[in-house]
């Protein structure tokens, strides 16, 4: 898989980056976790999971606004799985960046605070339904305190490229 030899690359030349554990990455540069021959990307450097909880509202594609919250170092990802959120196709590929299923649209301020995104993410989004100027994928996005209250929206579709078929379509609700 592409992405495993990718990963020893990034593990090999960068020393920031960890293998098999938690890592915590300096500002602009990502976490590479390989578990067994899964890849798990991050571009933000995760605090240790905390039990303090960051308030999030998700709009879905029907408009419907599902609050919950998360601990603080937790991904959007992480939020939606952990709350078993009914979020067609989110996060197909669990992090990984491999697809751009948690495809998530965020208010201008919210997505200037956010900072660097890394080249694999910026890839995967420009396979994304219904992107826009202040679009990330949630496996990318950690929530911190200061995020506290976050109000984004879920596209009308998704597009997953690992299932694409023959003719290139994808699939989308």
């Amino acid at each position: 898989m592409w992405t495993v030899s990718v990963a020893r690359r990034l593990l090999r030349f960068n020393p920031r980056l960890s293998n098999g554990r938690a890592a915590t990455a300096a500002p602009g540069d990502f976490t590479c976790n390989m578990v067994g021959s899964k890849v798990l990307f991050s571009s933000c450097a995760r605090p240790l999971r905390s039990e303090e909880r960051v308030m999030v509202h998700f709009i879905s594609c029907n408009g419907e606004k599902i609050t919950t919250s998360g601990a603080t170092g937790d991904s959007l990802l992480d939020v939606v799985v952990n709350q078993k959120l009914d979020i067609p196709g989110f996060g197909a590929c669990e992090g990984t960046l491999a697809c751009s299923t948690c495809h998530v649209i965020l208010e201008q301020g919210v997505y200037d605070q956010l900072g660097h995104i890394v080249d694999e993410e910026l890839d995967m989004l420009d396979l994304a339904y219904g992107l826009t100027d202040t679009s990330r994928l949630g496996c990318q996005v950690c929530l911190s305190k200061s995020l506290d209250g976050l109000t984004l929206q879920v596209p009308e579709g998704v597009n997953d490229m690992r299932h694409a078929d023959d003719t290139g379509s994808t699939s989308s609700p």
